[in-house]
């Protein structure tokens, strides 16, 4: 909220400068900080050519400490304790922005669903026993950050955001604690597509940072790539030039569909970030903003971070 306030953080600014730019009537923000009156999403928004009218966001399990021994070190209450890395309560969650009515009473958070719940779920094991023990998975929940159902009137017709903000499936040992908890989060969104955690939603949207590529990088491939194919959804394919030109050549994915731009001696260029609309909504255009380095927009990318904003245009069937 101060850095936000002051306006002199150059991030913050040049986030706010990739939006205008690509003008969501909707958007989905991840790593922002939450707080109970969305006082700082808010002033965010004010900052912006056209601030959003609609905000939604709820506490993300990042950061939330239950005394918990997560990390199995012996101590409790740093941050990789907490059901979602985080140095403090609320750190690093999501935000909803929308130019159309969110239907606040109708959100379905289901962040709360525990991990050994997820339909196929495989929970990390040292020399066969459960890491770091049994008890943890009586309380611990599969989102690191949030899985969110966020319903939004389209001018009478109801459009269902599935946002989430998974972990990276790095930073673990060899149990691979995340790794496996990255796979599971997005089978969580299969199950909810497949109707196991109540009716399927009406044109759902799958949207947020899923941090998983479906051929390069850490962790598992199967489940991003379970959503990608899934019979609910479509397949979307944005792109940019700017990917393209940074190729990381020891990977196997389309260079072009990248949207993260991390250094070549770590995890390279990955697609991670997506946006999935219903199988009965039709695509108009879509990419990911990232000009090649000729391009003078490209200076906005100077300070916004490894990440990419992706955009997908759609149309209601009616």
């Amino acid at each position: 909220m101060r850095d936000i306030v002051k306006g002199e953080d150059a991030q913050i600014r040049a986030v706010g400068q990739v939006i205008n730019h690509v003008a969501p009537d909707i958007l989905l923000l991840t790593d922002i900080d939450f707080d109970a009156g969305l006082s700082a999403v808010a002033a965010f928004s004010d900052t912006l050519a056209q601030p959003y009218p609609h905000l939604y966001a709820a506490l993300p399990n990042a950061g939330q400490q239950l005394g918990l021994d997560l990390n199995g070190d012996g101590y409790t209450g740093d941050a990789r304790d907490a059901l979602g890395y985080g140095r403090f309560l609320g750190d690093g969650g999501m935000a909803v922005l929308s130019r159309y009515p969110i239907m606040r009473e109708d959100v379905v958070d289901l962040s709360g669903i525990l991990w050994r719940d997820v339909l196929g779920s495989i929970l990390p094991e040292v020399d066969g026993a459960p890491f770091p023990n049994t008890a943890i998975f009586d309380d611990l929940p599969v989102s690191s950050t949030g899985h969110w159902m966020v319903p939004i009137d389209i001018d009478g017709t109801r459009m269902t955001l599935l946002a989430f903000d998974a972990t990276p499936p790095v930073f673990d040992g060899a149990e691979d604690f995340n790794g496996l908890r990255n796979r599971d989060e997005a089978r969580l969104w299969q199950a909810v597509l497949e109707g196991h955690f109540g009716p399927a939603p009406t044109y759902p949207v799958l949207i947020g940072n899923a941090n998983a590529d479906p051929f390069d990088g850490e962790g598992f491939h199967d489940a991003i790539t379970a959503l990608l194919t899934h019979p609910a959804l479509q397949t979307t394919n944005p792109r940019s030039a700017g990917a393209a030109e940074a190729a990381t050549a020891a990977h196997a994915g389309p260079p072009e569909l990248d949207t993260a731009d991390w250094p070549e001696d770590g995890p390279g260029n990955l697609r991670v970030s997506y946006v999935l609309p219903a199988a009965d909504l039709h695509v108009v255009d879509q990419g990911v903003f990232w000009p090649a380095p000729s391009d003078p927009l490209a200076a906005l990318l100077d300070e916004t971070g490894p990440h990419r904003i992706v955009w997908v245009d759609v149309a209601l069937p009616q």
